[in-house]
């Protein structure tokens, strides 16, 4: 019998071939530990994937890069860019929102305030959205990276920047901390719905049970005759401890940080 290829046709968002290196294989694990016991629930099965090296940090301060691709990223809900630098090497960032392909970017202590560049918190002024924040100089970004968000230079005081935070927390960085210029891409991902079930389980999740149809012995809303309420001041886990409306915050060295809390 006579089979006939199919060729496959190129993704609309990927643009160019990424070095080998940069793609990495991740292996599943579906919840489990090492013993095989299931320490987070709901996880299993999803499509393969491979794993996009994310350059978070400075590295290669003074040179400048080009986009080569824009691609779409399964482990996070922003895109991607491929960058190209001046000797030839390449590397994945977080693409911000309004970068094209062919443009160049630049990664600086001293860079001109434009989308996609990465320069000091000290030398971006007031009022400028910054993402892929730094929190300790030198070690990489940490915070505001997913699709759609930004933060805002409030002050510049002292040893630190003012940060106006997506949740709206108010807190200060160390101004020697490296950010990028811009809005993180991939707006749209929060009116995003999805259309079927098997759409939750090609990203790798299992069905969820609710509390008040379990038994009593397996949740502490379980139990009682027809659809009852669960039958104690507040909601619990499935282990008993409080949940929604909690605050589950613990006590950190970096609270005294944070200038006005999240509403």
């Amino acid at each position: 019998m006579l089979t006939k290829k199919i060729k496959k046709r190129p993704s609309p968002i990927t643009k160019g071939k990424p070095e080998k290196k940069l793609l990495i294989r991740i292996k599943k694990h579906a919840g489990r530990n090492s013993a095989g016991k299931i320490t987070v629930r709901h996880r299993g099965g999803g499509v393969k994937r491979l794993y996009r090296k994310i350059n978070f940090g400075q590295e290669r301060i003074g040179q400048s890069a080009q986009v080569i691709a824009i691609e779409y990223d399964p482990y996070r809900t922003a895109y991607i860019m491929l960058l190209e630098y001046e000797d030839g090497k390449k590397a994945y960032r977080i693409a911000p929102k309004g970068i094209n392909v062919k443009e160049s970017i630049t990664i600086a202590e001293k860079a001109l305030v434009k989308i996609g560049n990465r320069t000091r918190l000290e030398d971006i002024p007031i009022g400028t959205m910054v993402f892929n924040i730094e929190l300790i100089p030198e070690e990489g970004g940490k915070i505001v990276r997913s699709a759609g968000v930004s933060a805002e230079i409030l002050a510049h005081e002292g040893k630190y920047t003012n940060l106006k935070m997506p949740s709206k927390e108010v807190r200060r960085v160390n101004r020697k901390c490296f950010a990028t210029v811009g809005r993180v891409s991939h707006f749209d991902h929060r009116f995003e719905k999805l259309r079927k079930a098997g759409q939750t389980r090609l990203k790798g999740r299992r069905p969820q049970v609710r509390g008040t149809v379990m038994a009593p012995n397996a949740h502490p809303h379980g139990g009682g005759e027809g659809k009852t309420p669960i039958g104690m001041p507040g909601p619990k886990t499935p282990w008993g401890k409080p949940a929604r409306g909690v605050k589950t915050r613990r006590r950190k060295s970096t609270t005294k940080y944070i200038i006005s809390r999240r509403k």
